[in-house]
């Protein structure tokens, strides 16, 4: 009865744990524009003291704060608010699937396990205590310690930090293949907010905007990012004429070509890239690998000199940072194909400001083994030696004694490598991607970068199925 006599859209929180004052179900049933709220998670709206306590403490300590005062209470309830009416992070959506987390009389306060509570909530009070005086240590560059905050939450801030700040500088136009899938528009939204490229998303117009609102995503066409409808683009007669020409001899006719360039979105990001339309390309959230590298080996290529594709995977562990190679292309590469693909390897460990120190793993170390496979890494060194002398390579050598310095020289005091290993070449790619999955699931929270595509003539990288929006960026 009490709640039949409020005003219009009555505002109800019924706070009391296990059981509400009054449940969400009748009070609706009374009322049904009425805006509800419990303590309870297993109804929506939760009203919980982990969305600010933890974040109010946080950023007073940062500062020094004598104080906790209404100006950094307010700062903090403004911060949650405007987190309840941004896009909602992947993290999130993964965890509530089956709720809607649009902004709403069902969603008036962002989930507990949403990841992005400490960097806005934290640096909001510790700017209203710098305002309102009570800040005995101020945050002099509040950028970079917004920063530092959002690496408790994405553990590759460090690493892809100089990789982010140079694209800054000069954002490159990136075609996103899978243009539709969910994580593919996260990520494109993470990428217009820091402005570290020009997105392209290939994909059906209608398909995109429709889930781009269901997202709560802030991105528009022809605005945020550029929109390649396979259906409708004026460059297709261009770019089938131009496939067929490359493919003419190798059983594509002009009809394959055709019916290619409409359904193949990999091939269409591809050929943006190669008509210059494009600087990069990203695809591979769906299906194989090995199928979209086809359409990049067939209109991209190799790049000059090169003779070889790789794949190249970095895990980001508790005590190393390991780039593994090659994770997804070659079956059981040769000698030669080993060392070209550490060669093209250990240039993008330098891209990240990281001097590579290779070991090409094996179960044989240092000639303990005769049989091919121990063989071949030898060879590999070898060649390695001969092409790039000054490069920092060992092997063929175990992995515990690639990541011990004190194991390998109670082995072989005259190892060339120093330190740990931080590229790991395998023999094969049974090893290499079974280290890799094996690696990131139980020590490395699944925190990966990657894959990067070596040998391309031009940047096209391939993902797989289990990227999240994170790795995307």
């Amino acid at each position: 009865e009490m709640v039949k006599q409020m005003a219009r859209q009555p505002l109800i929180f019924a706070l009391a744990n296990p059981v509400p004052e009054i449940l969400p179900q009748l009070a609706l049933e009374a009322r049904p524009d009425a805006i509800l709220a419990t303590g309870r998670s297993d109804f929506p709206n939760q009203v919980n003291n982990v969305l600010c306590f933890p974040y109010i403490f946080r950023g007073a300590l940062d500062v020094g704060a004598t104080a906790i005062n209404e100006a950094m209470k307010k700062a903090a309830v403004v911060a949650i608010a405007e987190l309840a009416e941004a896009e909602q992070s992947e993290e999130v959506a993964a965890v509530y699937s089956e709720e809607s987390l649009t902004f709403g009389t069902q969603y008036l306060i962002p989930k507990p396990f949403d990841p992005r509570l400490i960097s806005k909530v934290a640096p909001a009070v510790a700017q209203a205590a710098m305002d309102s005086g009570v800040a005995t240590r101020p945050i002099t560059d509040m950028h970079a310690y917004i920063e530092h905050l959002s690496g408790f939450i994405y553990h590759s801030n460090l690493l892809m930090k100089p990789v982010f700040e140079m694209a800054k500088k000069t954002p490159r136009r990136l075609a996103y293949a899978e243009g539709e899938d969910e994580r593919v528009l996260h990520a494109v939204q993470t990428v217009v907010d820091e402005g570290i490229a020009k997105p392209i998303l290939v994909g059906r117009p209608a398909v995109i905007e429709q889930r781009i609102a269901r997202l709560g995503l802030r991105i528009r066409a022809g605005v945020d990012f550029e929109l390649v409808n396979p259906d409708e683009d004026p460059r297709y007669r261009e770019y089938w004429t131009e496939y067929h020409r490359l493919m003419a001899r190798r059983g594509v006719t002009p009809e394959v070509a055709k019916r290619d360039m409409r359904r193949r979105s990999t091939l269409i990001a591809a050929m943006l890239v190669r008509m210059g339309a494009a600087d990069a390309m990203l695809c591979g959230t769906v299906g194989q690998p090995l199928h979209h590298l086809r359409y990049i080996d067939e209109v991209i290529g190799h790049r000059p000199g090169s003779s070889v594709y790789g794949a190249m995977n970095i895990l980001l562990l508790p005590r190393h940072t390991l780039f593994i190679c090659d994770t997804h292309v070659n079956l059981d590469p040769s000698a030669e194909e080993i060392a070209e693909m550490t060669l093209l390897a250990a240039e993008e460990v330098r891209y990240f400001g990281i001097a590579p120190k290779v070991a090409l793993l094996s179960h044989s170390n240092f000639g303990s083994h005769n049989d091919a496979s121990a063989r071949k890494m030898a060879r590999a060194r070898e060649l390695l030696e001969l092409q790039m002398p000054e490069l920092e390579v060992e092997g063929e050598i175990h992995g515990d004694a690639a990541l011990s310095e004190t194991m390998r020289s109670g082995i072989f005091p005259a190892a060339r490598l120093k330190g740990q290993a931080n590229l790991l070449v395998m023999p094969n790619l049974d090893a290499a991607n079974i280290a890799y999955n094996l690696l990131k699931m139980t020590a490395g929270d699944g925190i990966t970068i990657g894959s990067i595509l070596l040998g391309a003539n031009k940047s096209a990288h391939i993902l797989t199925s289990t990227a999240t929006a994170r790795r995307i960026v």
